[in-house]
Formats: structure tokens, C-alpha cells, sequence
């Protein structure tokens, strides 16, 4: 019997979690590590779910597929797969969207810390030697600094509810706003357009999707807009940034540090002009990471493969059928 399920393609240490869900069901599975599209096509034939991480679903692949009914993204992004495609073949897409909420909000705050208190500057100068506050100079008090937020989903409001709590004044846009409006606890976050939200904010935090519309939104242009010495943060998508254009805003001091966890190429290559410029942060796309949440994502995947064999309603589809 071929397999039902295929996991695409998984960096994971083990897949004790999957492989519990999946013998609970009844279900057979199977491990690949797909790259290619002809990869795909050659070891999915007759599955119905698949759980992917990183392996490009394609028109080409989706044609090839005529049995495949689901695929589950290990996370929150779905930027590896065509969804127009995907729609067309009727193929259902799904993430989980909830299981490192807490994580990334945590880690955009870490990221803040760090470069708003120069945290890592005023480390790397003890270490060589020194011991001088002035050499990481100034150092603005949090609760005099506007945080502006892009994209009030789960993890930016949870990132509001933090920075809110340290006393800085929150700013958010969002092209969805009703459950911002329509919640008393939200009320802090005042809405406003992305425009004004470049020209007030002191430290930028992104928390949105990646599109063809938002694709490397911040850039010189963007920058420009920003106050001078302003701070940018990104938990969320690499492409949102581009990354030669921060290098030099950063190099200029129209931005005054970047805290970074995604970038467009990972891992992040030795000739990318981040790697030398001032006051920048940047992790190994570890956000989302924590033992609890690394289970409840493979977890949910799991489950939400077995709902897409068993045809029972999606916990959390993305495109619509």
C-alpha cells in the first residue's frame, strides 16, 4: 500500500510526534527530502497529504498530482507554494498559524532590547577590552519611543500587548482592522496608514506576509521616510526587506539598528553586506523555536494531514476551494 501521507522534505532532529498521529489514524506515511520539482512529482504519486517545509509546489508539480488533496506548511508562511495553482488542481493548502505565536512575539521583543540598549555593541566592546557607556551612545528611554507595528495578526498584537507593557506608545497598520477595532484589550493600538506610520515611529516591526505587493516594502525609499536613526525589526519574512538597502541605511545612520531573524537567502551568505554593517542583530531563523512550540507544530501538521485524508474539514486552510 503506498503511502497516504508524505512528509515532503523536514530539518527536524525526529519525527516522533508525526509518527504518533499518523499510527493513532491508521495511516501510512512516509519521509522524503524533496528539493526538485521532479523529486515531488516521483515520490508523491497516490498520496493525498502531504506536511511540507521547504520543497516548491509548483503548476508543474500540482499537474502531476491528480491524488493529492492537502498540503500542510510546517508553520505560518506559504510563500514555497503556488496558490493559484494549488486552487486550480484543487488542492487545499493549510498552515499553523498558532504555535509559536508567543515565541516570535518574544523574539521580536529580544531583538528590540537588543539593539534599542545596544545590548550586543556594548558586549563585543567589553570583551575586547573596554568599559564605556559613551561608546554606544545614545540610548533612548523605551517609554519616550513610538513602536510602530505592520501586521496585527496573532503575533503582531501579541508583540503590541509586550510593548504596550514597557510603557512605549503603539501604532499599528494592517489592511484588516475590525478585530483590532472591536477589541477593548486592543484598544491601545492606534491605526494608522503606512505612511504615517513610517514618518512617527522609532523602531519598525514587521509581523505581516509576504506577497508580490510587499515584496522588499522596506527599502531606500522607505527608509528616507523613516526618522533618522530609527530602528527596524523583522521576525516575519526576509523578502519584506531589502537587505542592500538596510545595509547602507544602516552604514548612513538613517536607520540606527536592525534586529533581524528572517533573511531572503538562508542561510544568510558570507558576501551579504549585512554581515558588516553597524548595530545589526540577526539569528539563525530561531524565533519560532521553543521545545514546546517545535511539538505543537509538528503535532498540528500532523493532524491536519490526517483531517485532509480522512476529507474532514481543515483547521486552517489558507486558499479558499
Amino acid at each position: 500500500m503506498s503511502a497516504q501521507i508524505v512528509v515532503t522534505d523536514c530539518d527536524h532532529a525526529n519525527m516522533n510526534e508525526e509518527d504518533a498521529v499518523f499510527k493513532k489514524a491508521g495511516i501510512e506515511w512516509k519521509l522524503c527530502q524533496c528539493k526538485t520539482e521532479d523529486e515531488l512529482i516521483a515520490n508523491l504519486q497516490g498520496a493525498v497529504a502531504c506536511c511540507n517545509q521547504y520543497a516548491k509546489f509548483t503548476e508543474k508539480v500540482f499537474a502531476a498530482l491528480p491524488d493529492l488533496k492537502m498540503i500542510v506548511r510546517y508553520g505560518v508562511g506559504v510563500d514555497n507554494v503556488d496558490l493559484e495553482a494549488a486552487t486550480r488542481h484543487g488542492v487545499q493548502v493549510c498552515n499553523v498559524p498558532d504555535y509559536g505565536t508567543f515565541e516570535v512575539a518574544d523574539q521580536a521583543l529580544a531583538l528590540m532590547m537588543a539593539v534599542t540598549r545596544k545590548v550586543c555593541a556594548a558586549d563585543n566592546q567589553v570583551h575586547s577590552g573596554g568599559w564605556d557607556y559613551a561608546q554606544v551612545a545614545p540610548i533612548t528611554r523605551l517609554s519616550c519611543m513610538t513602536v510602530g507595528i505592520i501586521g496585527l495578526g496573532r503575533i503582531g498584537t501579541a508583540f503590541a500587548k509586550r510593548v504596550h507593557a514597557m510603557d512605549c506608545k503603539v501604532i499599528g497598520y494592517d489592511v484588516y482592522t475590525d478585530h483590532i477595532k472591536n477589541n477593548p484589550e486592543l484598544s491601545f493600538i492606534e491605526l494608522v496608514s503606512l505612511e504615517e506610520l513610517y514618518k512617527r515611529s522609532d523602531l519598525i516591526s514587521l509581523h505581516c506576509g509576504l506577497n508580490k505587493d510587499n515584496e522588499k516594502m522596506m527599502n531606500s525609499a522607505t527608509f528616507a521616510k523613516m526618522k533618522k536613526g530609527a530602528y527596524l525589526i523583522n521576525v516575519a519574512r526576509g523578502g519584506l526587506v531589502n537587505e542592500p538597502d538596510l545595509a547602507e541605511a544602516l552604514k548612513s545612520g538613517q536607520i540606527g539598528g536592525a534586529g533581524i531573524d528572517v533573511t531572503t537567502k538562508e542561510p544568510l551568505p558570507l558576501d551579504n553586506p549585512l554581515h558588516n554593517a553597524p548595530n545589526a542583530v540577526i539569528t539563525p531563523h530561531m524565533a519560532w523555536y521553543s521545545v514546546q512550540a517545535a511539538s505543537d507544530l509538528k503535532t498540528k501538521c500532523a493532524e491536519e494531514a490526517v483531517r485532509g485524508v480522512k476529507g474532514e474539514k481543515p483547521r486552517c486552510p489558507v486558499n479558499k476551494l
